[in-house]
């Protein structure tokens, strides 16, 4: 039996094709052809990394926020990583779930944001430093990219090595195969021009001369070393120039990251300022209703103090009325 048949097929998750172990994802153990056409890609809420599950699906939202979305709504940033997935409240799951296990957040050593949890294990930090989730994943995912990148340049050095050490071992062999059958022509004498026939002689090289040159080495061989040092140069400065593309990608990265915080934080402020408003208009209105409360009341006291001086003014009036009357002639005559 072969080795390729007595080695150990595992099925696709998705397709049910049997592939070796190393071929399929780590993940949703999918093949190659499943995971080209079911790209991974990033939560807009929880900013956590899935595969999408329908061909051409331009949703970047997981199940899980769906259905958190569904059954809460939108969700708002959270106060710890300003990821904008608090559901519920102010903190996000994992930063609430975080918080239960290890305590308080500490200071991220790679976004000095405090969104970092101390596990209190060495062996949880990334490369010795103490950070946050976000740049956990950011962290990982470049070192991946550096570790297939060196893997490849790797891989293309020891092929164009084999290349030269081949090319080289057939310019040896053909030298070789060269040497053993140049022999040395003899001049037949009776060919030899005579010395009263100059111009033949000077027309064409002897044979002798002609077997010597046969054997010069042409320098425009393909296969010599030197293009095989030229190809390996080219393929270094290839490989330079994808690491400088995966630079450039990590820089790109890390922007779009400063981008989603940006929001966030203008997410934030501008919930901050609606509540402000919100509060301010209810105290406004709050201070019109007791002055119209109060105007009101003074109105009726005004009303009643206008009352209380007519009825004033009335019963003056009838009393002066009255003592009028009382001075009259029509009043008897005193004895």
């Amino acid at each position: 039996m072969s080795g390729n048949n007595s080695q150990a097929l595992f099925a696709c998750s998705r397709c049910f094709s049997r592939h070796p172990f190393e071929e399929l994802s780590p993940g949703q153990q999918l093949c190659k052809e499943c995971r080209g056409a079911f790209p991974v890609v990033k939560c807009t809420y929880c900013r956590s990394e899935f595969q999408q599950t329908i061909k051409g699906s331009t949703s970047t939202i997981c199940k899980k926020c769906e259905q958190n979305v569904k059954a809460y709504g939108k969700p708002s940033a959270c106060e710890y990583c300003n990821t904008i997935a608090a559901f519920i409240g102010s903190k996000c799951q994992r930063c609430t779930n975080s918080e239960k296990r290890y305590g308080p957040p500490v200071t991220c050593e790679q976004c000095k944001q405090k969104c970092a949890f101390d596990r209190q294990d060495e062996d949880k930090k990334v490369d010795g430093k103490l950070l946050c989730w976000l740049c956990t994943l950011s962290y990982k995912r470049a070192l991946a990219k550096t570790k297939q990148s060196d893997a490849d340049r790797r891989a293309h050095l020891k092929l164009a090595q084999q290349r030269a050490a081949k090319h080289k071992e057939q310019n040896l062999s053909h030298c070789r195969m060269k040497g053993h059958n140049k022999r040395p022509n003899r001049v037949d004498v009776t060919q030899l021009p005579t010395q009263s026939d100059p111009v033949e002689g000077t027309n064409g090289p002897t044979p002798v001369k002609a077997a010597r040159m046969g054997g010069v080495h042409d320098s425009h061989d393909p296969n010599s070393s030197d293009h095989v040092v030229a190809v390996t140069q080219l393929k270094e400065k290839i490989a330079l120039l994808q690491k400088q593309i995966m630079q450039k990608d990590g820089q790109l990265l890390t922007k779009d990251k400063m981008i989603t915080e940006l929001k966030a934080k203008h997410f934030t402020s501008e919930t901050e300022l609606r509540t402000k408003m919100k509060a301010t208009e209810k105290e406004y209105e709050n201070k019109v209703s007791t002055l119209q409360h109060k105007i009101s009341s003074l109105l009726k006291e005004v009303a009643s103090l206008s009352k209380s001086t007519r009825r004033g003014d009335r019963i003056a009036a009838t009393k002066s009325e009255a003592g009028t009357n009382s001075g009259s002639g029509t009043d008897s005559p005193v004895p």
